[in-house]
Formats: structure tokens, C-alpha cells, sequence
């Protein structure tokens, strides 16, 4: 034993487990009066959104919410999403949290694959939602304890599915003394669900310590200072809102929601909140700077924006320069909690011109602060490429900043971190510089404006139809979504359809985003053993 673990042990007065939890109670102690949340016509203090918070955790423990339960939440970014956030870690559960734009059938699987306890739902969603238990009950037989929200600034159409209304439910609990994380920083903090390589939901586990480390990493990165004014454009039931409701706690900001994603909502309330920070994929970007410039008139303040997605088309990366706003292009993935990377400004790209930098920023970069190692690797034997921007390798990460696993997957975890390195799928270069640039996709995933598509699920959907002797789906360049998927379909001998019949098909098995819009009558190039050559079909993309 070495002198300097003699007699110097780990205690509660100098060792305490990270939690990103911790920064709600130090905002609220240090900040109780400034503002934390904007919603319509709602306003929290920091003193407020701690005490619903405390409340919220108050509440999930009385109906027996603790360690390694899950709560279900599907919410648009209103004070609720936040505060579930703060609210579900403080209690040892599990946040799950459910992408708005799913099916009834895939939002039951979800929540039976996590076992969630308690449904937390915003009367929006309510049509969908009700489809969903009642699939839960039907096919799995588990039945969730739901609480409603009936958030004041929504006015369209609603039920309520639960005998729980989330504004009594917090008033009938008295605050928890505390909300603070767990004993063990490596407990899992939230299950976010990908779709992977394949049509099947993957449950990415993320842990305290990593959500702790990554919302620290958010303001070094994007330098943001304290009380940032942030915008929520970027759904939270993405990758946890990629950290940053608990970055923008830590930092005692205020967080300016959004039910709805459009050019007049996102610049109203940039002008009417001074907001000055936002994320989101380049869809929104390019929203906003190819609004009227009407829309844009009384934002006077620098706005930071941060992109990630697909590679940002060149035209989003110059048109938000021309606006004058300052755009941070960040790289990851749902694994690392969202955003792991960044194409990091040097001084010097601002004497290069506009079309330099924009091929600069437009890079997946180098690793967060906290992120121990990213690199581009050949997979087969684990060595890093040349920086020469020619070689091509895959993009892999290690570090705090990376999940626990896959959720009763234990075959995807061990394959994900062959080798020590968590392996992203996505193919890149390393430049001279070092910086990472993705060239290509291994996963055939298809990014269409900031959401997910496998290639496999469309293409099973697809196969449904008894017309379809074979299909393929890739990506296809779009100037607005980024990639959008094309179909190519072979029909079978004396059957007949049209492109318009198979795209009502599968809307009928799909999320909207997901549905081709673009259906192609063509041969299918294929190997001699028959395996479809999908790179050709991504060159035939390109060019039509």
C-alpha cells in the first residue's frame, strides 16, 4: 500500500458521486430568484423549479418509484420535460424518454423492453398514447400508473388516459429534502432507444457519471457562459436533450420551451426572451435563416447555435453565417450521449474564406474535454488510419462519456466494444490536422432531419406488400431534411403497383418521417450470390 492511501480513505466529506442532479440544488440555493424556466405564460424561478422538481420526486416515490425502476415520459419540451429530468434521477430511477413521432406499436414495445412503472403524458399524445397501453395490456400485459399533463398553453384536442392530473399530483406532495443522485455514480441515469443497424430498438443505458461529465463538456465546448438563455429546438426525448437541461442547470440559465419547431415560433421567441443559445439539426437551421427577414428584425444579441446530424449541408453552415449567427458543429451519436465531438474554431479559419471555413467547421472534429479518446480506426485490426485524409477507417470513442450497454442486449454491447473502443458504424477519414470526417455510413442509417432511419425497417415494411418481389432503401441528398429515404423496387411477375399504393402501405406500418417519398421501379444491382450492392444504389441517389 502506498503512503498516500495510509490512513486516507474515501469519506462523505471528500468523495461524493457525480450526479448532474447536483446542479439543480446549487442553482436553486445560489439563483432562487432569477428566472429557470419560460412557457408561454408560465415563469419558474430556479427556487420554483426546484421545489416542482423536489415535489415530482416526492410524488414517484410515494407510488414506490425507486433504484432501477423506469418512468416512461412522453412530452414535448414544455417545464414538465424539464423537471422530469431533474426529478426521475433524484429518485434512483430510470428516465425513458419517448420520441413524439413513434407509433402506438413501437412505443408499447419500448416500454415493456424497459419495464417502465409509471407513464408521465402530455394530453397532445393522448390518441396515440391510449392505442399504446392498451397494446401494453393486450400483448404484454403490463399495465403503467399514467399521470396526465394538461399543459395550459396547449388548446387542441385531448383525453385524460390515468386517474392522476400532474398539477394536483405535485400539490398533494410535499418536497423531498434534496434531490441528489445516487451512492453509485455508475447507476443508470436514462434508456434512450435507437434504431440501430436493424429494424429492432436498441436500449442505449446511459449512467450518472457520464450525464454528469457530458453537461459539464456542453459549456466548455460551446464556451457558454453563465445564465445562457436557451431555446429548446431540439427535442429532449433526443439523447436527453444531448445533456444540456442539465448543462443549462449548472449554469443557471433559463430554459425557453417550445411546443412546436417552426421559423415565426423559434424567431418570436428569440427576439421577445433575448435568447442567445439553441441546438438543433440542420432542418431547423435552415429554417431559420431562410425565413423573411421580417422575422428576423430585434434580434440584436449574438445567438450561438449548435448543429449535429448528418453532415451539415454547406449552404446551412454559410446561410447562418450570413445572418450573423455562430454556429458550433458537434458529431455523435445516442451511445455517447448525444453529442461527443466537436469540429473545434481555431483562430486562424477566420482569415480563410467563407467556403474554407465552412468546409472546416463542416468536419466531425475531436473529442470533448472529458471524452478520454476518439480516433478513426480499421476495424479489423484496431490500428489507428494515417491522417492523410485519404484512409478510410471507422470512427470510435472511449472514455466517461459512453453508455453503460445496450438494455438486455448483452450480444450488441460486447460487439459495440470489440477491442476496448466503442465502434460508431460511421466511416471517416482522419485529416492532417487530425480532425474526423465522415465519408460514408457502415449502418445504412438514413438521418432525415435530426431523427433516425433504418434502412432494414423501411425495407421490411416494404416487403409487406405482396407486390414487392425485392426492395432496397438508402439515403438520398436533400437540401431541406438532409437525407431523405429512396426506395428501389423490383415487383413480381404480373403484379401490379404504383409508387402512391406502396407509399399509403407504408404509412400504414411506419412513423411518417420514415415513409419514402421517393419510389423507384428499377433492377436492383446485386452480387452473384445474390446480395444487393447498396453503394451503387447510393451513387444512382446522388445523381437523380
Amino acid at each position: 500500500m502506498s503512503i498516500y492511501d495510509q490512513d486516507l480513505p474515501q469519506n462523505p466529506a471528500n468523495h461524493v458521486p457525480l450526479s448532474p442532479v447536483s446542479f439543480v440544488e446549487r442553482s436553486a440555493e445560489i439563483f432562487a430568484d432569477l428566472p429557470a424556466v419560460i412557457h408561454g405564460q408560465r415563469r419558474y424561478t430556479w427556487a420554483q423549479t426546484r421545489e416542482r422538481s423536489a415535489r415530482l420526486a416526492a410524488a414517484l416515490q410515494a407510488l414506490g418509484v425507486g433504484r432501477g425502476d423506469t418512468v416512461s415520459v412522453m412530452l414535448p419540451n414544455t417545464p414538465e420535460m424539464v423537471e422530469a429530468h431533474y426529478a426521475v434521477p433524484a429518485t434512483g430511477a430510470v428516465l425513458n424518454t419517448l420520441n413524439t413521432r413513434l407509433d402506438a406499436a413501437l412505443l408499447a414495445w419500448q416500454m415493456n423492453h424497459c419495464e417502465a412503472k409509471v407513464l408521465i403524458t402530455d394530453s397532445e399524445f393522448s390518441p396515440t398514447m391510449a392505442q399504446a397501453l392498451a397494446l401494453l395490456k393486450a400483448e404484454h400485459g403490463r399495465e403503467l400508473v399514467v399521470i396526465d399533463v394538461c399543459d395550459s398553453e396547449y388548446t387542441g384536442p385531448g383525453q385524460r388516459l390515468g386517474a392522476l392530473e400532474y398539477e394536483a399530483w405535485l400539490a398533494a406532495h410535499a418536497p423531498v429534502a434534496a434531490l441528489q443522485g445516487p451512492a453509485d455514480e455508475w447507476d443508470a441515469i436514462a434508456v434512450s432507444y435507437t434504431s440501430g443497424t436493424t429494424g429492432d430498438p436498441k436500449g442505449v443505458v446511459t449512467h450518472h457519471r457520464g450525464a454528469y461529465l457530458n453537461a459539464v463538456c456542453n459549456a466548455t465546448t460551446w464556451t457558454m457562459p453563465q445564465f445562457p438563455r436557451y431555446l429548446w429546438t431540439l427535442p429532449m426525448f433526443h439523447c436527453n436533450g444531448w445533456c444540456f437541461p442539465w448543462t443549462v442547470a449548472m449554469q443557471g440559465g433559463v430554459h425557453v420551451c417550445l411546443r412546436r419547431v417552426d421559423a415565426p415560433s423559434i424567431l418570436q421567441a428569440m427576439h421577445e426572451h433575448q435568447v442567445d443559445h439553441y441546438c438543433a439539426a440542420p432542418i431547423v437551421h435552415s429554417l431559420i435563416y431562410n425565413a423573411p427577414e421580417a422575422l428576423r428584425q430585434g434580434i440584436t444579441q449574438q445567438v450561438r447555435g449548435m448543429v449535429a446530424g448528418a453532415a451539415p449541408p454547406a449552404a446551412m453552415i454559410e446561410g447562418m453565417a450570413k445572418i450573423g449567427f455562430a454556429i458550433t458543429h458537434v458529431y455523435g451519436l445516442t451511445e455517447v450521449y448525444g453529442p461527443a465531438a466537436v469540429a473545434v474554431q481555431r483562430q486562424a479559419w477566420a482569415q480563410e474564406s467563407l467556403s474554407e471555413q465552412t468546409r472546416l467547421n463542416g468536419r466531425q472534429g475531436m473529442r470533448y474535454p472529458l471524452q478520454e479518446g476518439m480516433t478513426v480506426m480499421d476495424p479489423q485490426n484496431m490500428q489507428e488510419v494515417p491522417a492523410d485524409g485519404q484512409t478510410m477507417g471507422e470512427i470510435m470513442f472511449k472514455g466517461n462519456i459512453v453508455m453503460k450497454g445496450y438494455l438486455k442486449n448483452p450480444a450488441a454491447t460486447l460487439k459495440a466494444f470489440e477491442g476496448g473502443w466503442f465502434h460508431t458504424g460511421d466511416l471517416a477519414v482522419m485529416e492532417p490536422d487530425r480532425y474526423a470526417k465522415i465519408k460514408d455510413r457502415s449502418k445504412d442509417i438514413i438521418i432525415s432531419g435530426g431523427e433516425n432511419i433504418s434502412s432494414l425497417e423501411v425495407e421490411d415494411a416494404l416487403y409487406r406488400h405482396a407486390a414487392v418481389l425485392a426492395c432496397a432503401v438508402v439515403a438520398k441528398p436533400d437540401a431541406k431534411w438532409g437525407e431523405t429515404p429512396v426506395a428501389y423496387v423490383e415487383t413480381k411477375a404480373g403484379a401490379q403497383v404504383t409508387a402512391a399504393e406502396l407509399v399509403a402501405h407504408c404509412k400504414a406500418l411506419l412513423a411518417a418521417y420514415k415513409v419514402p417519398k421517393d419510389i423507384r421501379f428499377e433492377e436492383i444491382p446485386k452480387t452473384s450470390t445474390g446480395k444487393i450492392q447498396k453503394f451503387q444504389l447510393r451513387e444512382r441517389a446522388k445523381l437523380a
